[in-house]
This record gives structure tokens, sequence and C-alpha cells, in this order.
């Protein structure tokens, strides 16, 4: 039976803290270095959230998110079910540095579970709404995120990049800065096909990478999958699982919640 593992794990880095960009306009070259990816610079992508667990008086990061409203972040079921998340970080780049007047701090009033998820990752249905305490600030470290249109489809080879402070290898630590892989979107055909997922590749998916030159991994999980479509860059995953195998294994490509299939249930709470 294949075995999946899934992101919203207890790997925390742990925080000492209390309570104009240009995202670009074009790819960059494939990094054969989250799993196999660079540091971003600064705020460069600013729709990016850290949820954070509290443990004593500190706050860990667990898992990603996304800014869609001034007052809701997208993220994943797992996060939200396997993570008691308190506080969400805005504007976020260097967890072990004070970034003065970049990043803000809110409090959690309500989280949202897709009524779908069954706690099946091969089932897809992974994803889930928090509503902040109080609208965020937006300026030019925090941002909207675009989303696509309802049921959108990438083409196959679409460029993306998947962002998070997850860990950089199978079992690692956590990357104290953000990060960004460059995984090109798998088409389902070929996400589905035996020799790739077979029938865990699921129609509200997004399958990217599977070179073995970079993946999502634990601690990603929630967070961004950025796709190059129409001239900017557009949210149409957040981060779901990968093999058991290992975060990087070719053929096995990470898979994402697929947002434009849930557009619908999403503005039903957010408007």
């Amino acid at each position: 039976m294949l075995r999946i593992l899934f992101f919203a794990s207890f790997a925390a880095l742990v925080l000492g803290q209390s309570t104009d960009v240009v995202v670009p306009a074009k790819a960059p070259k494939p990094q054969t270095k989250i799993v196999g990816g660079q540091v971003t610079s600064a705020n460069a992508w600013p729709w990016q959230a850290s949820l954070r667990a509290q443990s004593s008086m500190c706050y860990n990061h667990v898992c990603g998110g996304v800014l869609i409203k001034a007052q809701w972040v997208l993220t994943t079921a797992t996060c939200l079910q396997a993570n008691p998340i308190v506080m969400v970080v805005l504007g976020e780049h260097d967890m072990t540095a004070a970034e003065s007047g970049k990043e803000q701090f809110y409090g959690v009033s309500a989280t949202y579970i897709h009524p779908s998820w069954n706690r099946d990752l091969t089932a897809g249905n992974d994803i889930g709404l928090i509503r902040l305490t109080s609208p965020a600030t937006l300026n030019s470290y925090i941002q909207l995120a675009p989303l696509p249109s309802l049921n959108q489809i990438l083409s196959r080879g679409t460029p993306c990049y998947a962002t998070g402070w997850g860990t950089t290898q199978t079992g690692g630590l956590l990357s104290a800065q953000l990060r960004q892989a460059y995984l090109p979107s798998v088409d389902y055909a070929t996400c589905s096909s035996s020799t790739w997922w077979g029938s865990v590749a699921k129609s509200n998916m997004i399958c990217a990478g599977g070179t073995g030159a970079a993946s999502i991994c634990t601690a990603d999980g929630g967070g961004p999958l950025n796709c190059l479509v129409g001239g900017r860059y557009v949210v149409h995953g957040l981060s779901s699982f990968v093999s058991s195998l290992g975060c990087n294994v070719v053929n096995k490509p990470s898979i994402f919640t697929r947002v434009s299939a849930y557009l619908t249930w999403v503005q039903s709470y957010t408007g």
C-alpha cells in the first residue's frame, strides 16, 4: 500500500517572538538546489503567511498559508487539524531576525475546514480557512494573493514556485529564511499514470516537479504554489503531500490542493 507523507507536522522552529516588492515577471532558471531551492529576496511573495502554534512563551512555525483577503488566510485542512494555530505572521522573511516595520502579527478568531475533508489525503479536499482577529494592513510587504478563475487548469509545464520555511531535506531542519523551489506543473494524465502517482493523483489536485531536482517538504504544508499565468504569478495550489519515500523522489511530484476547484466554497465564507 502506498504511504503518504504530509506536511501539517509538529516540526517547528522555536522563535523568540511575541505577540515596492517586485514579484518576478518571468521564472528564473530551474534550481538544482524548499528541498532543492533557494532563499527568496525579502518579501518577494508578499501573500505568504507563517502559521504559528504556541509552546511556552514562543510561537513556532508549523505551516504556511496565503493571504487572500485582508482578514482571511487560505491553508490546508491538515495544518488546521494537526496544529492549534494561534498566530498568523505576515510580511515575514527571516524568522531569526527582527524585521521591524515589515512583520504583522495577528490572532486567529475562527478556522474553517472544507466539509468534504475526511482526513484522507488521497481523496483531496485538503483545504481550510483562517479568519484573523483584525484585517491586515496592506503595503509593499503584505499583499493579497491573485487567485485563478473557477476550475482553471494549468497547462503542462507551467512555470511554478512553491514557497515556505519547511525542511531543506527529508528529516532535516527548517529554513530560517523563506525559500522557493522551481516546480513546473505536471499534467493530470502523466501524474496519474501507473509509473507516477497512479490513482493517488486526483483531478482536484495539482502535481508539480517530480524530476528529483526540488520539492516541498515538512512544514511547507498550506503554503502557496505560485504559477506564472497570463504574465503574472497566481496562487494555483496549496502544498499538501509527498511520498513517504522522501520529499524529493523522481516521478513522485509534490502534490498541491488545486485552489480553482474550491473557489465557490472559499467565497461562501470570505465574500
